[in-house]
């Protein structure tokens, strides 16, 4: 894209491990962790003033705003998501674009009370739990423990990514959203990123105050999907339960997305 002079964005985790590092042991396959910012990164550039919160489990309480119905994700956890630029020049072309990637920090650093109390393991717990959602690519998702993490990571990406591009746009078009279709356009690479398109309803509805009617619009303009296989093994399915769970307000639009299709 940058080669074509086209004026994109990447979005991604910033990783601090990878999984392909392998080896051959006694004729088998195994992997080892690959370890990509042991040295850091002299070609990326932190943006402590970008970041955003990103929300998990709780439950969704719903309010009158002005004679309409509001819904309210309480969340029972939340993690902070940071900036890393990492600059992308063209071929043969003065065009440089950007690579944006995350990285998951916690939105409280250090539990003094817990420390002072002598519980040192409570103290960085929640440093802890909430760097993990950037430390290992591709983690194993054959566990419930490992699925979960999957689709943490997974909101985690989108959520940050989409709250990012809406803080563009709202400051470049601060008094109307009917320029949202013609701005931007959101690529999803294969199935992982799909969690966007509840989590752009939920943003559009819940945060700034549009209608269902207005938010799908915008939805079904802004997403296109790129397919990279139709093996049943590589498309991903995640239980209900873990999805109202984690995800308690967009699995409510899942649920109502699929009730106006089988109308």
């Amino acid at each position: 894209m940058a080669t074509l002079n086209l004026p994109a964005w990447g979005y991604g985790i910033r990783y601090s491990y990878g999984m392909f590092r392998q080896s051959i042991v006694n004729g088998f396959q195994h992997e080892q962790p690959d370890y990509w910012l042991t040295f850091g990164n002299p070609w990326e550039i932190e943006r402590l003033i970008v970041s955003y919160p990103i929300k998990f489990y709780g439950h969704v309480s719903v309010h009158q705003e002005e004679g309409r119905q509001v819904f309210r994700w309480n969340a029972g956890e939340q993690v902070t998501a940071v900036a890393y630029d990492n600059p992308i020049p063209g071929f043969k072309t003065r065009n440089c674009i950007n690579l944006r990637l995350w990285a998951a920090k916690p939105s409280r650093e250090f539990d003094l009370e817990a420390f002072n109390t002598g519980d040192y393991v409570q103290a960085i717990l929640g440093k802890q739990r909430a760097e993990t959602l950037s430390s290992v690519l591709y983690p194993d998702d054959r566990t419930y423990e490992g699925k979960e993490l999957r689709l943490k990571q997974q909101h985690f990406f989108v959520s940050a990514t989409l709250q990012d591009v809406i803080r563009r746009y709202k400051d470049a078009h601060p008094s109307t959203w009917d320029l949202l279709p013609e701005r931007v356009a959101f690529q999803l690479n294969d199935t992982h990123p799909t969690i966007a398109v509840p989590e752009l309803m939920r943003i559009l509805m819940d945060e700034n105050k549009l209608g269902w009617t207005a938010s799908w619009n915008i939805c079904t303009k802004v997403f296109a999907f790129t397919n990279h296989t139709v093996l049943p093994e590589a498309l991903e399915k995640w239980p209900v339960s873990l999805m109202e769970k984690l995800l308690p307000r967009h699995m409510q639009i899942v649920y109502d997305i699929n009730w106006r299709f089988l109308q």
